[in-house]
C-alpha cells in the first residue's frame, strides 16, 4: 500500500503525503521473540525503502506528525529520509490564554471570566486539553 501511494504521488503534478500518528508504524523495532506485529514492520520497512528512493526536489513532499517522537525508529529519522524536524511545544501562558478566549467566544459564558487566571491554573496543557475545560 505504501509503494502504491508513492507511485500514485509520482504520477501527479504535485503531491503532499501526510502520515499522522507516524509512531503507530514508525515506532522503534524490537525483537521480543514473539514475532511482533509483522504487518506493521513490513509497512515501516516499505516506507523507509520509499524514502530512500525519494528525491526531495521532485513534486512530492512528505510530512509526518507524531505526539511521541521519543519512540520513533532511528532508521526512520536518519538524515536523507526526514530532513527537517519541527517541534511544536506546549503553549505558554499567553498562548493558553488565547486558546481559552477562542473557545469561549463560541460559548455562552460570563463576560468577566479571567482567562489568564484559568491559563495559569493549566500549566503544561495542550490546546485540546484546554478546550475540554
Amino acid at each position: 500500500m505504501v509503494r502504491e501511494l508513492f507511485e500514485m504521488a509520482r504520477n501527479k503534478k504535485a503531491c503532499l503525503i501526510f502520515f499522522d500518528e507516524i509512531n503507530t508504524i514508525g515506532g522503534a523495532r524490537f525483537d521480543d521473540g514473539a514475532g511482533g506485529d509483522n504487518e506493521v514492520q513490513r509497512t515501516m520497512l516499505e516506507l523507509i525503502n520509499q524514502l530512500d528512493g525519494f528525491d526531495p526536489r521532485e513534486n512530492i513532499k512528505v510530512l509526518m506528525a507524531t505526539n511521541r517522537p521519543d519512540i520513533l525508529d532511528p532508521a526512520l529519522m536518519r538524515p536523507g529520509r526526514l530532513d527537517r524536524k519541527i517541534e511544536f511545544g506546549l503553549p505558554d501562558l499567553k498562548g493558553r490564554t488565547h486558546i481559552f478566549r477562542i473557545h469561549a467566544s463560541s460559548m455562552n459564558v460570563e463576560r468577566d471570566i479571567r482567562f489568564e487566571l484559568l491559563a495559569r491554573l493549566c500549566p503544561n496543557s495542550t490546546g485540546a486539553e484546554i478546550r475540554s475545560v
